[in-house]
C-alpha cells in the first residue's frame, strides 16, 4: 500500500519526529512504500516557548521528508494537497497531538478525502490538550471532522474520542517502546562519561512545563534525603518556570543532589542519562501517555509514575516501578525510598524487559493494517 505519513521529521526536533521515523521505517518493513509529508515551519517563533525547533543532533533513523507544511499559511496546505495529488496514497496518516494543527489538518483531510478519495486515519497523542486554551474545543471538532479512523494509545484518550466522535472506528495499542536510540551502556561507563560518582541516582527527562510537575520532585526531595543520598538529574529545557524552579532548588538547599541540564538533550546523549540511572520519575500533574516511559523501557529502566492518564496502564505498580497519586511529594519520597529500601532495581529492570514486548511496532502496523481492511 502506498502511504503517506504527517507529521514532524528531522531536522525538526522531538518525539514526534522520532515517532514518524520509527513508524516509517517498520511500514517499510512490512512492504508499503511510505512517504513523510513535514513542516518547514511547524510554530511561530512567537508560539514557541524553547530555544529552537531544529534537532542539533545527529539523525538516528535516517527518513526522506517533504517539508512542506506550514502550520498557519493555508497556501501551503493546498500546495500539499498538490503533492498528494502526485503521489495518490491510499492511505494518509496523520500524528495528532493538539488542537492548533486543526485547521492545517482537516483542510488537507478534507481535500485528500472529498476530492482524491484517500482514506485519512489518525494516531492520537492527545485529543484534549493538556494546557486548555480558548477556541480548543472548536479547533478539536475540526480536527476530527474529517477522519475515517483512528488509533488512541490509551484510555484517556479513547474516552476523550469517544465524547467526540461516539461512532469513531478505533484500535487502542499503547505507545510503542522508542527503539531509535542508541544500545544501552553499562551504568559505571555512562556514569565515567556524565562524570557522576554518587552511589543512587534518578532521573527526570523531557522538556519542563508545570503540567509534567516537576516542582512536586523537587518537593519530595527533602523527605528522599533523609533516607538516601540520591542525586537528581533534572535533564530537558524549560519552558516555563525556570527561575521559579532554581530558586525552590537553592530554598530547600538541594544544589549538591540536584543536577539540572537546561537544555534539549541530543538524540546521540539520550542513553547516557538513562543508562546513568537506577530510576526514571514521572511526576506528572496530567498526561495521556507519556514517550519517556518508552525511552525508559528501551534501556530496561523502572518508572516512578503519578496515577494521571494512561501511565498505570503501562507501569504495573509494583512489577516495574510505582504508581501514586499526583501532586503529592510525600507519596512520590515513599515511592523512591521504598524502591532503594527493598532493593528493587535489578527485579524491576527484569520486569521491565518482558513488558516492554507488549509495545512493539508490529502491534502498531498490525492495528493500521487491521483497520485499513
Amino acid at each position: 500500500m502506498r502511504i503517506v505519513l504527517v507529521g514532524t521529521a528531522y531536522p525538526l526536533r522531538g518525539g514526534i519526529a522520532h515517532y514518524v521515523a520509527l513508524l516509517t521505517k517498520k511500514l517499510q518493513e512490512r512492504g508499503h512504500s511510505v512517504h513523510v509529508l513535514s513542516f518547514r515551519r511547524q510554530y511561530p517563533s512567537l508560539l514557541f516557548p524553547g530555544k529552537t525547533q531544529q534537532d542539533e543532533g545527529s539523525d538516528l533513523i535516517p527518513v526522506h521528508s517533504e517539508p512542506l507544511l506550514d502550520s498557519i499559511n493555508p497556501i501551503s496546505w493546498i500546495r500539499a494537497f498538490f503533492w498528494l495529488k502526485k503521489i495518490r496514497p491510499g492511505l494518509l496518516i496523520f500524528k495528532y497531538w493538539m488542537p492548533f494543527f486543526a485547521p492545517c489538518y482537516a483542510t488537507v483531510a478534507f481535500l485528500a478525502k472529498s476530492m482524491l478519495g484517500i482514506r485519512i486515519l489518525y494516531i492520537c497523542d492527545n485529543i484534549v490538550p493538556h494546557e486548555k486554551k480558548p477556541g480548543d474545543r472548536f479547533l478539536t471538532w475540526l480536527g476530527l471532522r474529517f477522519v475515517d479512523a483512528f488509533i488512541v494509545q490509551s484510555d484517556s484518550v479513547l474516552d476523550d474520542l469517544l465524547r467526540l466522535r461516539p461512532d469513531a472506528p478505533y484500535r487502542k495499542v499503547h505507545h510503542p517502546v522508542y527503539e531509535i536510540f542508541p544500545d544501552a551502556l553499562p551504568k559505571k561507563k555512562a556514569r565515567e562519561a556524565l562524570a557522576l560518582r554518587d552511589e543512587r541516582i534518578m532521573l527526570y527527562f523531557g522538556y519542563i512545563r508545570g503540567y509534567k510537575g516537576l516542582d512536586y520532585l523537587i518537593e519530595a526531595m527533602p523527605r528522599v534525603l533523609k533516607e538516601y543520598p540520591v542525586r537528581l538529574l533534572v535533564c530537558g529545557e524549560f519552558y516555563e518556570g525556570r527561575e521559579q524552579t532554581l530558586r525552590r532548588i537553592q530554598e530547600l538547599q538541594l544544589e549538591k543532589f540536584v543536577t539540572v541540564f537546561d537544555r534539549f538533550i541530543p538524540n546521540e546523549e539520550v542513553g547516557l542519562y538513562f543508562c546513568a540511572s537506577d530510576l526514571v520519575v514521572l511526576p506528572y500533574v496530567s498526561a495521556t501517555q507519556s514517550g519517556i516511559v518508552q525511552v525508559a523501557y528501551h534501556y530496561d529502566r523502572p518508572v516512578v509514575a503519578t496515577a494521571v492518564g494512561g501511565l498505570p496502564e503501562v507501569v504495573p505498580h509494583g512489577k516495574c516501578g510505582y504508581v501514586v497519586p499526583p501532586q503529592n511529594p510525600q507519596a512520590l519520597a515513599d515511592a523512591i525510598v521504598r524502591f532503594y529500601t527493598e532493593k528493587k532495581e535489578k527485579t524491576f529492570a527484569k520486569n521491565v524487559h518482558i513488558e516492554k514486548q507488549k509495545y512493539s511496532w508490529d502491534r502498531m502496523t498490525e492495528a493500521i493494517e487491521g483497520l485499513v481492511r
